[in-house]
């Protein structure tokens, strides 16, 4: 359908959104490889990645702003990203770059993208560059909000019952969480403060230390379970869709009959 809105789980933080007539992808990480993680899944479709009117970045780290995987895109893609990220982006190559802090917005096509809170570790590295950790809300015909990668906070409850989708991180990349971050509980907790109408899990289940599968692989599929479950019993009348990496969602699909 002409103008339809659909978000796909590329896989980890990433995201390709179709919203407002614009192509946005949030915190690229494309490669099969980064550092000692290994990508589980199937690689991002290029048809996923083609045209895109912007990358939106979160923050500095390196598993939501990879440098290997922005230049796949292409060094001409215009970044929207926290307010203290654009000299690093520059040095990178990256001319088109738009720095945004909490509650500044930009326009791409038809759609608004909000900086919102965030309460995460803005520095690159222990010793690297520091930048503001940040969410988003992306406006079209819909309302998505990408938590990026937050740990819970008070004022996920200003937001509450603002969103059609919310896209929010419930595990990490290993087989334990540093602070930060949200384990299936505290998804669960933030959802009861949101109140979306649909919630998509992501930042589970695509990035893992090389060998460790053999003995945490549960750490690749319960994350999801656990989280479904837990906002059945704080927040039952939130749709939880868990996808598959390169499964997408429609914005106006009726929920799923329970």
């Amino acid at each position: 359908m002409a103008g339809a809105e659909r978000i796909t789980w590329v896989g980890h933080a990433t995201v390709a959104l179709e919203i407002g007539g614009a192509r946005l992808l949030t915190d690229p990480v494309l490669r099969a490889r980064v550092a000692h993680l290994r990508r589980h899944g199937p690689p991002p479709d290029p048809h996923v990645l083609a045209g895109l009117d912007a990358v939106l970045v979160s923050h500095l780290h390196l598993d939501h702003l990879d440098v290997p995987s922005l230049r796949m895109l292409g060094r001409g893609v215009r970044v929207i990203a926290p307010r203290g990220a654009g000299a690093l982006l520059r040095r990178a190559g990256f001319a088109r770059v738009t720095e945004l802090g909490v509650g500044e917005a930009a326009q791409v096509a038809g759609a608004t993208v909000t900086a919102v809170e965030a309460e995460h570790d803005g520095r690159r590295h222990p010793l690297g560059p520091v930048a503001e950790t940040l969410g988003f809300e992306i406006e079209g015909a819909h309302r998505v909000y990408f938590a990026g990668d937050t740990d819970v906070f008070p004022g996920m409850e200003a937001l509450a019952g603002r969103h059609d989708l919310a896209l929010l991180p419930i595990w990490g990349w290993g087989p334990t969480l540093g602070p930060g971050h949200m384990d299936p509980a505290a998804a669960a907790r933030a959802v009861a403060l949101l109140r979306p109408r649909v919630v998509v899990p992501i930042h589970w289940g695509t990035l893992f230390p090389v060998g460790l599968e053999r003995l945490r692989g549960a750490m690749l599929v319960e994350p999801p379970r656990a989280f479904a479950r837990m906002v059945a019993e704080t927040a039952g009348d939130v749709e939880v869709r868990t996808l598959a990496p390169g499964e997408s969602l429609d914005l106006d699909a009726p929920p799923v009959a329970r």
